[in-house]
């Protein structure tokens, strides 16, 4: 057999393995900054690879530079699957995603937080301070502690960093005296990083950011991608690439997700109804 000819049913073969799988299935599949751009693509990327091996589904990671470049493009609906829990600002309904899965892990919260040896021992001492948020696009971390500012009539004056990880350094460089911020993401980066520190305040909790798709992307290639990733932790391989992502981040088990639709983020759609912020974006 010629060596073109074997090249030929290798790549055939390849091709195969993945059920269903196709040349032209490709999508873009971006993820709201929470994180550094080399961190989200260590946790991510490892997944998308083992969806692609499983389904013939090809998910390309596209990442911004700070949330609200991130929020920006899926507005435009510019993705045609997002890792975000933004989606459901009235701002950004617009494009029509749809939530096909949620993670396992616990609820995520929004807390207002200090340092270990600050002198700030209670909400009421923030008053007429500066204080540290993500970014105006962060849900739980600029607008459910924004919104219980609000409430209290306690005035601050937002700083932001960004992301996640980008206020939590200006908190632990001393910059800001409080921050807004994800809780299970501020305890993760408080371990890797060594800060100590104590929550003023912690939100009632919302289920953690979910997957969404596109109304555009064929319901075969939705359906496809939702079943490898919810299949992932039954999975003997996609188990071990889950916790490896996990370890990267300081994820606690349990990883991988479940099958969701829209109703199960009533609440944030409930949040945004009623919420006292005005300068979400």
């Amino acid at each position: 057999m010629a060596p073109w000819i074997k090249l030929v049913f290798a790549a055939l073969i390849a091709l195969s393995a993945a059920p269903g799988a196709t040349a032209a299935e490709s999508y873009s599949f971006g993820v709201l900054s929470q994180r550094s751009a080399i961190l989200t693509a260590q946790y991510w990327n490892p997944i998308l690879d083992h969806v692609f091996r499983r389904s013939g589904i090809r998910l390309e990671l596209k990442i911004a530079r700070t949330a609200p470049e991130s929020n920006t493009a899926t507005a435009a609906g510019e993705y045609d699957f997002v890792y975000s829990n933004t989606i459901f600002q009235p701002s950004m309904a617009a494009p029509g995603y749809q939530v096909i899965l949620r993670p396992k892990t616990e609820a995520i919260t929004g807390q207002i937080v200090t340092l270990e040896e600050s002198p700030v021992r209670t909400l009421a001492d923030l008053a007429g301070r500066e204080v540290g948020f993500p970014s105006q696009a962060a849900f739980v971390g600029y607008a459910v502690p924004m919104d219980h500012l609000l409430r209290k009539e306690i005035p601050v004056t937002p700083v932001f960093g960004g992301n996640q990880e980008g206020i939590m350094g200006q908190l632990k460089a001393g910059k800001v005296i409080a921050a807004g911020v994800n809780n299970q993401v501020m305890r993760a980066f408080a371990a890797r990083e060594g800060v100590k520190y104590r929550v003023l305040w912690d939100s009632a909790a919302f289920h953690n950011i979910p997957i969404a798709v596109h109304p555009r992307v064929p319901e075969a290639a939705a359906r496809a991608v939702r079943e490898a990733v919810a299949a992932m932790e039954s999975d003997a391989e996609g188990a071990k690439v889950l916790e490896a992502s996990g370890a990267l981040v300081g994820q606690a088990p349990p990883y991988g997700f479940h099958a969701a639709t829209q109703a199960d983020y009533a609440s944030y759609v409930e949040f945004y109804r009623t919420t006292l912020v005005k300068d979400i974006k």
